[in-house]
């Protein structure tokens, strides 16, 4: 497997792979990475999908990916996805599937032209005061100080960040800022996370800086992810013959290691026919989804709690991979991901609008009809003073297909649900749906003698509690993941949030297919390219571009902490380059 940039190899037909005639596949999981390498596996490695067997211990395909109506609930998205127009593999994945609602066109077709036709950005990016302007300005409000804290993470060494917090590299110059506000609620990213992977999002997303304070950076589908994105390609998957096995629960794996080579030899399953064992032949190949950033979440009603329930379940995608990794040290270390979930649990609900009372709120903060079919919030709205530090979208609507007319379908999340709210005076954690409303309906303004009367009868609201949803933001180092396909490896892979691979960026949709794509052509030694990560972080251009606008405009000779030497440096600078095409970017860009 090769990576590549540019165009050359980009709409190459692979060459059929020797052997994939004789190839099998099993894929445990039936999230977007493992869809997603059983779509590669038939379209780029020409295995022929009846080999290809995906075993799914729930009822339903697309893992965190979801959006579905609940019988006696209602409809439900635990989370959502926010799309970049550089997610190179997601793109060059979905160029090929074919779109379930618009005939003749891809996925990548309707999308593009959704996004085109009705560009997202916020005009309202947070609240505060009970749906007054959070007054954020479109501004970063970085000090020097904090300016210089943020470049130092970004040229700072992979290694030297290790088992890091963003505490650790962040002082409160930074975590008091409205960039800060922005970062956090935007990518779901807590104080005690990753330093390491704060510093792989600044690089990865330098190109979208000036983006963040309106998510004019963001694009989204026009229904929910599971609609939009799983069900086309599971209709894919479907028709080339794919063999979906759900209720199949994939217990254990186990390996022959010896000399350096690393072979999976056999799974052990449960659900089907009374479970069993599955021997792998020297034909066959395993695709593994480690862990779960859903796994152990719990649904409540419009009357009760979303129960919080960490404590792992044996056949969980946590225990599976406890299991994998007490073989080898190359399978990584889950414990590094699952131990503490008080540090990885936030909360959502969905909110479904049944009339429309709360539309005058909607539309005053966001300035938008929501009924309208395009943008309305364009990503989030959070209310900055809200002790939840809540957060509330609604998309274009519908959101479901089989939404009434007169339905608004949104979503709300928590970052902090252990904390005491400010209207429902209690954690979010042990709040029912209708309080969970009542607290949202309080921080967009709604009057305080209508607040109960409108969470009872005009919404019906349903939480989820995730303990494990921002695991994969946990301190780590190299090694704590296992690489997509270990060393030695001959006939495994493995694939998702909890696989390595570099530069790429976890919590997106384009981590898992770019694992996934990663493993099937390592695998199956497909001869075309893996398109390499947008390599903005190594354009000047960005990275000029991206300065000026962490500096609110400012323009870099504007720096007032400079000493007596810095300013003599930088007049000699720019001495230097007067007259040359760098001066002329630096006009440009607004740098100088």
């Amino acid at each position: 497997m090769y990576h590549s940039s540019g165009n050359y190899e980009a709409f190459v037909k692979p060459r059929k792979p020797e052997g994939a005639d004789r190839k099998s596949a099993y894929i445990i999981g039936s999230g977007l990475a493992a869809l997603s390498a059983a779509a590669f596996l038939i379209r780029d490695a020409a295995v022929d999908g009846s080999r290809v067997h995906i075993l799914e211990k729930d009822g339903v395909l697309g893992g965190a990916c979801d959006g579905l109506r609940y019988d006696g609930l209602g409809y439900v998205m635990r989370g959502g996805r926010e799309m970049d127009n550089h997610f190179e593999c997601m793109w060059d994945l979905y160029r090929s599937i074919p779109s379930i609602e618009n005939e003749g066109m891809s996925v990548l077709d309707e999308y593009y032209y959704l996004n085109k036709d009705d560009p997202n950005y916020s005009l309202m990016r947070a609240t505060m005061n009970r749906g007054e302007d959070g007054r954020t300005n479109r501004r970063f409000d970085l000090t020097e100080k904090a300016q210089m804290e943020i470049m130092h993470l970004f040229f700072t060494p992979d290694e030297d960040l290790y088992d890091k917090t963003i505490e650790d590299v962040f002082s409160n110059e930074v975590l008091d800022s409205s960039f800060w506000l922005y970062w956090r609620t935007m990518f779901a990213f807590e104080n005690w996370h990753s330093a390491l992977e704060m510093k792989i999002y600044i690089r990865r997303y330098v190109h979208h800086v000036d983006g963040l304070p309106d998510f004019s950076a963001l694009r989204f589908t026009k229904y929910n992810q599971y609609e939009s994105m799983i069900l086309p390609l599971q209709a894919y998957l479907e028709d080339h013959g794919v063999d979906i096995m759900t209720g199949v629960k994939v217990t254990d794996v186990h390996f022959h290691i010896e000399k350096g080579e690393k072979r999976a030899v056999s799974l052990s399953y449960s659900g089907r026919n009374g479970g069993g064992v599955i021997d792998l032949t020297d034909d066959d190949l395993l695709f593994i989804t480690p862990g779960g950033c859903v796994e152990n979440s719990t649904l409540g009603s419009q009357d009760s709690i979303a129960p919080y329930c960490p404590e792992l379940k044996e056949g969980g995608g946590w225990d599976l991979w406890k299991r994998i990794a007490a073989q080898s040290d190359d399978f990584g270390h889950p414990e590094k991901f699952c131990s503490d979930p008080e540090k990885t649990t936030w909360m959502s609900a969905t909110v479904t609008l049944v009339d429309d009372r709360v539309v005058p709120y909607i539309e005053k903060i966001t300035k938008r009809n929501p009924y309208s079919g395009r943008v309305v919030t364009g990503g989030i709205v959070t209310a900055r003073d809200s002790s939840w530090l809540l957060s509330w979208t609604f998309n274009r609507q519908p959101q479901f297909r089989e939404q009434k007319p007169n339905e608004l379908v949104g979503w709300i999340y928590g970052l902090f649900p252990f904390v005491e709210g400010d209207y429902v005076k209690k954690p979010m954690c042990s709040c029912t749906g209708k309080e969970i409303a009542m607290e949202w309906l309080y921080h967009i303004g709604v009057p305080e003698g209508e607040i109960e009367s409108i969470a009872e009868s005009s919404c019906i609201t349903i939480p989820c509690m995730m303990p494990y949803i921002t695991a994969f933001f946990m301190p780590r180092r190299l090694g704590d993941r296992p690489l997509v396909v270990p060393e030695g490896a001959v006939n495994f892979a493995f694939i998702g949030q909890f696989a390595e691979t570099e530069r790429d960026t976890i919590f997106t949709t384009e981590y898992s297919i770019r694992t996934a794509m990663e493993a099937v052509y390592t695998l199956m030694d497909v001869d075309r390219a893996v398109p390499e990560v947008w390599g903005s972080v190594f354009d000047v251009r960005d990275l000029v571009k991206a300065s000026v606008s962490l500096r609110d405009g400012e323009k870099l000779t504007d720096m007032e902490d400079l000493g007596f030497k810095e300013k003599l440096a930088m007049k000699e600078a720019l001495k230097r380059i007067h007259g040359t095409d760098i001066e002329k970017l630096l006009v440009e860009y607004g740098a100088i």
